[in-house]
C-alpha cells in the first residue's frame, strides 16, 4: 500500500438516507435495473489523465497539486502512480480505467524510449489488472500535448509527423491489447486548422481518413476484439476540428468507408461546447447506430473553455442514459470519468469525494431513465405524435413525385391544422422521475 489514502475505508453503498461523507447513496452495483446490474449498465472508468496526471494547472496558473509521484519524469514514480491508482479503483468499487500514453509514461524524449518505458509500465499495469480485477475499457494516444502535434497529428503537414504519429498510434493499440482494452479512442485534439491561409483542408482530411483505416486495418491484423471509437470535439484546442459533433464525425466516417467499423465515444463538455446537449449528441449518434462509449463530465455554463468537472445534474445524466438504454445499452462501451478536481481540491478524499458524487448522480439518472422507459409515456406520445405516418397512403407519399403530391392536395382539399408538440406537458412528465 502506498499511504496515499491512508485512514480512508472502502465506498459502500449505505442507501438514500445514509449521512456519510463518503459512501455511495444510490449507486449500488448489485441492484437489478431492466434485468441487469447496475455495475453492467454503467460500466464505470476512472480517467487516469484528470485523475492522477493532471497537476492543477489552468490557462492563468500552473501546479497546485502535490502528489507523491510528481515530477512524472521516470519509471519509479510512473509506477507509483499505477500503484495509487489501483488503490483508488479498489476503493471507489470501479470496475475499469482509461489512459493516455502519456499519462502512465514518463517523456524521455524520443520515440524509442517512449515505447520502451510504455511497453514497461504496460506488463506492469497488467499484472495490477490481473490482481484487482479491474479492466481497461480503452486506452488512447496523447498527440496533441508536445510540440511536435502543434499543427496537427494524422494531419500535419509534415509526412514525418504523420508516420510519428502511425507509430505512436501502433504501440498504444499493441498496449491496449496487451491489458485487455475493450475499446480503442482516437480523439483528435490538433487535427484541425487555425487559419485557411495555411491549410489545404481537402488533403487534411483525406489524411485523416487514410490514417484511421490503417487504425483499422491493424486492429483486425493483431487480432484486437475492441471497437474502435473517434471522440467528437469542437474549436478547443484548434480554431476548427474536424472532428466537431457526432453528425459530423459521421459523414466523415461514411466518406471514408469506415461506418462499419468504428462508432462515437460522446462527452457532455464536448456537447455543450458544440452548442448542443448531450442528450442532443446520444441520439443522433444512437440513431444512426453508432455510439460506442461515453465521457461524462459536465462544463461550467458561464465559462466558455471545456472545464470538465464531475457531473451533479440528475435531470440532464437521466436524459442522456434514456437514450442509451433505449439504444440497447453499452456493449463494449462504458461510463468515463473525463472529470477533474477544482484546482483548490487538494486533499486525497477530494479525488474519492469527487467519483462518489459522480457515480451516484449517475446511478440515480439511471434508474430515472429505466422508470421513464418501462412506463413508456414519452414512447406513447411519440407514437401518437407519428401515428399519421402508419397509415398506407402516407407510407405511400415516400415513394411518389412532387406532381402526385399535388394532385392529391388540389383533389382532396388537404389543408393541414397544427397541432400542439406538448413539450411541457412533456417537461413535466420527466420531471415526476428526476
Amino acid at each position: 500500500m502506498t499511504g496515499f489514502f491512508d485512514g480512508i475505508d472502502a465506498l459502500r453503498y449505505e442507501g438514500p438516507d445514509s449521512d456519510s461523507e463518503l459512501c455511495y447513496r444510490h449507486y449500488n452495483p448489485d441492484e437489478v435495473v431492466m434485468g441487469k446490474r447496475m455495475e453492467d449498465h454503467l460500466r464505470f472508468a476512472v480517467a487516469w489523465w484528470h485523475s492522477l496526471a493532471w497537476e492543477g494547472g489552468d490557462p492563468f496558473g500552473g501546479q497546485t497539486f502535490e502528489r507523491p509521484w510528481h515530477p512524472q519524469d521516470d519509471m519509479g514514480r510512473a509506477k507509483l502512480k499505477a500503484d495509487v491508482a489501483f488503490e483508488m479503483f479498489e476503493k471507489l468499487g470501479v470496475p475499469f480505467y482509461c489512459w493516455h500514453d502519456a499519462d502512465i509514461r514518463p517523456e524521455q524524449g524520443s520515440y524509442r524510449d517512449n515505447l520502451r518505458t510504455l511497453e514497461e509500465i504496460t506488463d506492469y499495469m497488467g499484472e495490477k489488472s490481473e490482481g484487482s480485477g479491474v479492466r481497461c475499457l480503452w486506452g488512447t494516444a496523447n498527440m496533441f500535448s508536445h510540440r511536435r502535434w502543434m499543427s496537427g497529428a494524422s494531419t500535419n503537414p509534415d509526412p514525418d509527423v504523420f508516420a510519428y504519429a502511425a507509430a505512436t498510434v501502433k504501440g498504444c493499440m499493441d498496449a491496449t491489447h496487451k491489458l485487455g482494452g475493450a475499446n480503442y479512442v482516437l480523439w483528435g485534439g490538433r487535427e484541425g486548422y487555425e487559419t485557411l491561409l495555411n491549410t489545404d483542408l481537402g488533403q487534411e482530411l483525406d489524411h485523416m481518413g487514410r490514417f484511421l483505416n490503417m487504425v483499422v486495418d491493424y486492429k483486425h491484423k493483431i487480432g484486437f476484439e475492441g471497437t474502435i471509437l473517434v471522440e467528437p470535439k469542437p474549436q478547443e484546442p484548434s480554431k476548427h476540428q474536424y472532428d466537431y459533433d457526432a453528425a459530423t464525425c459521421i459523414g466523415f466516417l461514411r466518406k471514408y468507408g469506415l461506418e462499419g467499423e468504428v462508432k462515437l465515444n460522446l462527452e457532455q463538455g464536448h456537447a455543450i461546447l458544440a452548442g448542443h446537449s448531450f442528450e442532443h449528441e446520444i441520439a443522433v449518434a444512437v440513431a444512426e447506430g453508432m455510439l460506442g462509449s461515453i465521457d461524462m463530465n459536465r462544463n461550467d455554463y458561464q465559462s466558455g473553455w471545456d472545464t470538465d468537472q464531475f457531473p451533479n445534474s440528475a435531470p440532464e445524466v437521466a436524459l442522456a442514459y434514456y437514450h442509451i438504454l433505449k439504444g440497447g445499452g453499452f456493449t463494449t462501451g462504458g461510463t468515463n470519468f473525463d472529470a477533474k478536481l477544482r484546482r483548490q481540491s487538494l486533499d486525497p478524499i477530494d479525488l474519492l469525494a469527487g467519483h462518489a458524487g459522480a457515480m451516484d448522480v449517475c446511478a440515480r439518472g439511471l434508474k430515472a431513465a429505466a422508470a421513464m422507459l418501462e412506463d413508456g409515456g414519452l414512447e406513447r406520445a411519440l407514437e401518437e405524435r407519428y401515428a399519421g405516418w402508419q397509415r398506407p397512403e402516407a407510407q405511400g407519399m415516400l415513394a411518389s413525385d412532387l406532381a402526385s403530391l399535388q394532385t392529391r392536395v388540389l383533389d382532396e382539399g388537404i389543408e393541414p391544422q397544427p397541432r400542439s408538440g406538448r413539450q411541457e406537458r412533456l417537461e413535466n412528465y420527466v420531471n415526476r422521475f428526476v
